[in-house]
């Protein structure tokens, strides 16, 4: 995923991700709010109290986390190798 500010675009290993995990294509996903709300419409399709629907909703929250994870990460790289010393 690439980010800047709130704006994002999902590169397709991550459209592809995501699709397998959810069964839903993550369509004009192009902004954080946009892509909370595309995770908050699978949990709710796949809603209930099994362990399998846990577990599904656990992965989706885990996706998102480790997108925002390495977009972090690579703005911290970014900064590092745009500054001068």
């Amino acid at each position: 995923m690439l980010r800047l500010g709130k704006h994002i675009r999902l590169t397709k290993k991550d459209i592809e991700r995501l699709t397998l995990i959810t069964g839903f294509a993550p369509v004009n996903v192009k902004t954080l709010d946009d892509l909370d709300a595309y995770l908050a419409q699978c949990k709710h399709y796949y809603w209930g109290v099994s362990e399998a629907t846990r577990f599904l909703h656990w992965l989706m929250d885990e996706e998102r986390s480790k997108l925002l994870a390495a977009t972090h990460w690579n703005e911290k790289r970014s900064a590092l190798l745009t500054s001068t010393f």
